[in-house]
């Protein structure tokens, strides 16, 4: 159910897709009116998330650590591992954002011939390497889609994720990396039982969809092959908030906008929200210069205590009456 729920879901929206698209009174509220709602649900919900984390109290230093803390100069501290300045962090996020650096210190645990084992996996590093690079790459490249005239750097991407040149029109490795990396995410959360028992529909909802989005995509692209002039005016009508329908535009272009439509109002309610994250995580973005510097609780509020010398001043005669000693006798 945790795979079949997310699964009917995508489908009952390609549905809606192929049976609406059809219909030239709804092409409009498909193409247009839905993205637009999807885009504003998307800067919303991202702006209250962002608040939300920026609101999160944290009044401690806990930056995640596994190095040697900056404490006397003849102790040789570790600035990547353990950074006790605004620069070393910068660099740790970057090696973190780009590069997936914790995640290739992966390691899986096991019990073999009755001993605790540990061994080195980057299958999980790599897949997710590849998926994110070949994502940002679809992504940013459909922006010639949105812009005229085309900047030159979308002109060497396109050369340089077409340069097998295979066929006409160029394949674009990009979109079956994205493919390819999507169903090797989804089979390591079927195939391995401590993933698969952990996982949610609200983890297979978005491979689905991004896998859908992709194929899609290679379809258009390579196989029913849509009018790409006519889709592009129909997207620079969308960004000039004047769209107008196009000729030449078939069932399956809507298809795709709805599927993307979806998984833009979806992403910041989900688990996807973590690409902002990652920068509001105190784990990450803090220095770990608790030596060094003392740091308040900014969100202490000031209370009012009831000193011993008030107290004993309140009750000194019961006190007293009792036999218990007076500092101020």
């Amino acid at each position: 159910m945790k795979v079949l729920v997310p699964l009917v879901g995508v489908s009952v929206i390609i549905l809606l897709a192929l049976i609406f698209g059809g219909i030239s009174s709804m092409q409009l509220i498909i193409g247009a009116v839905i993205p637009y709602a999807a885009v504003i649900v998307f800067v919303a919900g991202v702006i209250v998330k962002i608040k939300d984390w920026l609101g999160t109290p944290v009044p401690f230093r806990i930056p995640t650590t596994c190095g040697q803390q900056k404490s006397f100069p003849w102790i040789k501290n570790n600035e990547l591992e353990n950074p006790s300045k605004g620069s070393s962090v910068i660099l740790r996020m970057a090696l973190e954002v780009l590069l997936f650096r914790s995640l290739f210190r992966n390691t899986f645990s096991e019990v073999r011939d009755g001993r605790l084992a540990h061994s080195s996996r980057k299958w999980l590093w790599l897949g997710a390497l590849v998926f994110h690079a070949a994502f940002f790459t679809v992504i940013f490249r459909h922006l010639r889609l949105f812009v005229e005239p085309v900047p030159p750097c979308l002109h060497i991407l396109e050369l340089l994720d077409g340069f097998m040149q295979i066929g006409v029109p160029a394949l674009y490795m990009s979109g079956v990396i994205l493919l390819l990396a999507t169903m090797y995410l989804f089979a390591r959360r079927i195939h391995i039982p401590q993933v698969k028992y952990i996982s949610l529909p609200a983890d297979y909802f978005p491979l689905f969809l991004i896998f859908a989005i992709a194929l899609t995509g290679i379809l258009m692209r390579y196989f029913t092959k849509v009018d790409i002039i006519s889709v592009k005016q129909f997207l620079m009508g969308l960004v000039t908030f004047s769209p107008q329908l196009q000729p030449g535009i078939g069932v399956i272009f809507y298809i795709h906008v709805l599927l993307v439509s979806t998984l833009l109002a979806y992403f910041p309610f989900s688990k996807l929200m973590h690409a902002g994250g990652v920068f509001f995580s105190p784990t990450r973005n803090m220095a770990n210069n608790s030596r060094v510097i003392r740091h308040i609780n900014p969100w202490n509020y000031k209370v009012k205590v009831h000193t011993y010398e008030e107290y004993e001043e309140e009750f000194k005669d019961k006190m007293k009456k009792a036999g218990l000693p007076l500092d101020k006798e």
